[in-house]
């Protein structure tokens, strides 16, 4: 069972293509990246500060599920806890929860019913991880690592009573808040050595109890994707900070798969990261993923307040304003089986073809193989005609006369502006 997902889920997947990431936590308030504690060496004495003073009072889910939708995207993924072992909702069985701080109300639940409210899917994050429980071991990504004194006191931890945890934090989820469409497991790390080459006491399917573990995942939520990071196959994998060159694979096969990316480098709140990617980047990465028949996620990490930042809330807008004149080439859109012009994508919706051009061309474009297949062609953003030339594969090039094309091109003439738009893309219907 553990290898066939859904069908109509992998469907109502591949159709929705856009999706937001939320990654928030106790990690927002140090504000420099959701690893700090990882990277900073700090104790859980060093940490307790964020907890003591999580007070998210500006969070509104409305407004992040509406930010979505008007994005363009159709499901969001939230992280119910990181790797800090800090959880967003009131557990039975842990004090490290929201419950506990000065907050003290669950924010999974009103996320989960404002994404519903906007039409949105909903996914739930959970690490594997957990570097607050005391029966986690000490291994090469805890914070503790180099730590001599630490590692002695934690040599009698055991990694299945922390399992047993999980396994209940797992069930809580998906038993507590109605039909979740996607679990989305981080992550697994078998066999990871430090660098100088000592065993980094890495954790994956065993440590996790990986296939009981998706077996109460099904039982409990049967129409569920599951994500590729227990250590053995899920419903999909997942890309992570870069754009595969191809539709992926697996032995050979074509998976599902969704990139995972950041806005500027950080998954969580990062105050002074200006890494930012242009809101015409993210739509080239979008199309990217829809042309190669994968989805794109996207993150924002929200503040300690529970606000977007608003350099976040503007690239949404930015590329909101793209998908409102050109969501139908890739909401639904499938790869096509013609081959594209050099920087550009194609994307196919029945007998609708879409050519994202990520250069605009000076006055022409070639189409191999398309020769007497295309009836119409028009920009996408205005519905202004593009004219169509059939080419005559025996016509000598002049001075100004176009010629050496063969017959199975056909050449689109463009006008000499671009279209103000972030990602011209030219919509053709096919014979």
């Amino acid at each position: 069972m553990t290898d066939v997902p859904p069908a109509a889920s992998v469907e109502k997947f591949r159709d929705w293509r856009f999706g937001l990431f939320v990654h928030w936590g106790l990690y927002a308030l140090p504000a420099r990246h959701e690893w700090v504690k990882n990277r900073e060496r700090l104790t859980d004495e060093d940490y307790q500060p964020y907890f003591d003073h999580f007070e998210p009072d500006l969070y509104d889910p409305t407004k992040w599920a509406r930010a979505a939708r008007e994005a363009g995207m159709k499901y969001a993924v939230l992280t119910t806890k990181h790797h800090e072992g800090f959880c967003l909702w009131d557990s039975a069985v842990s004090d490290y929860t929201v419950a506990k701080t000065a907050w003290g109300k669950d924010l999974v639940g009103p996320f989960v019913e404002a994404c519903r409210a906007e039409g949105l899917g909903v996914g739930f994050y959970h690490s594997l991880i957990d570097w607050h429980h005391p029966e986690f071991p000490i291994d090469l990504v805890h914070p503790q690592r180099d730590d001599e004194e630490a590692i002695a006191k934690a040599a009698g931890r055991d990694i299945k009573v922390y399992a047993e945890y999980l396994h209940a934090q797992t069930r809580e989820l998906l038993t507590n808040y109605g039909p979740i469409d996607i679990m989305w497991f981080d992550f697994s790390y078998p066999g990871r050595l430090y660098d100088d080459g000592r065993d980094g006491h890495g954790k994956g399917r065993d440590d996790w109890q990986s296939e009981k573990l998706m077996a109460m995942v099904r039982e409990l939520q049967p129409d569920i994707l599951i994500n590729d990071r227990l250590d053995i196959p899920g419903d999909f994998v997942t890309p992570e900070q870069y754009q595969p060159d191809g539709p992926m694979q697996r032995d050979g096969v074509p998976v599902l798969w969704e990139a995972c990316q950041t806005l500027n480098g950080s998954w969580g709140y990062d105050r002074d990261n200006l890494d930012w990617k242009s809101p015409e980047l993210l739509v080239k990465m979008l199309v990217d993923s829809v042309s190669k028949d994968g989805n794109l996620l996207l993150n924002v990490g929200p503040t300690g307040r529970g606000e977007f930042d608003p350099r976040a809330l503007a690239t949404l807008a930015s590329i909101g304003e793209w998908m409102r004149l050109h969501e139908r080439s890739v909401r639904g859109a499938r790869p096509s089986e013609y081959a594209a012009p050099p920087d550009s994508r194609f994307t196919q919706k029945g007998n609708r073809l879409y050519l994202h051009l990520f250069s605009w061309p000076m006055g022409h474009v070639h189409l191999s193989g398309l020769g007497g297949k295309v009836k119409y062609a028009q920009l996408l953003n205005d519905a202004s005609e593009i004219k169509r030339i059939e080419n005559d594969p025996h016509q000598t090039a002049q001075n100004t006369t176009m010629g050496g094309v063969s017959g199975d091109t056909l050449t689109l003439k463009l006008p000499i502006q671009k279209p103000n738009v972030l990602v011209p893309v030219i919509e053709l219907f096919l014979s």
